[in-house]
Formats: C-alpha cells, structure tokens, sequence
C-alpha cells in the first residue's frame, strides 16, 4: 500500500489544512516512508512473543487493607465552626431559598 498525492490532499481537506504543493510531496513522501517501516516490521516473526498491554511491567503499588479505629466524633468535630449534635452543620446548597 502507498499514498499517493490524491490521498494526502483528501487527508488535508479532511482534517481542514491547507499545504504547499511543496508541502504535499513532501508528507507523501514521508507517509511512504512510515508504511515502508510497517512493513518490514510486519515481515517480523512474532508467534513467540507475548501480547503486552503495557511496555513496562506494573505492579500493584498500593498497601493491604487494614481495618483501623477511626477518630471518635468528638474529636472529629472539636474544631468545627458549627456543628449540631454529632454532625457538622453546613449551608444549604440545595433547593429554595
């Protein structure tokens, strides 16, 4: 498969550019040159290779769950600026006003 300098013109007018005729040789020249590339990588035996979905291994970087005790809810609300009863008190964000 190659481009040729009809496709490279219907690539430009698609994504809304306008190029040189300079400009249009030389991006088909280029879009050859990357094909050519493919190719060759696609003459490559590769029955024993593994798929990857990621270049690097990963590996879980996150610790175990632990269950903890909390804070008790006095503490928690010591420093509110309003509370009411066991809960923080805050505006109303939502509905009529």
């Amino acid at each position: 498969m190659s481009v040729t300098l009809k496709d490279v013109e219907h690539m430009a007018k698609l994504a809304r550019l306008e190029f040189s005729e300079e400009e249009k040789q030389k991006f088909t020249h280029q879009l050859n040159d990357i094909l050519a590339y493919v190719e060759q990588l696609n003459k490559l035996d590769t029955s024993k290779v593994e798929p990857l979905s990621h270049v690097i291994e990963l590996s879980n970087v996150f610790r175990d769950d632990a269950v903890k005790p909390g804070l008790a809810t006095e503490e928690a609300l010591k420093n509110a600026p309003a509370k009411s009863d066991k809960f923080f008190k805050v505006p109303k964000v939502i509905g009529d006003k």
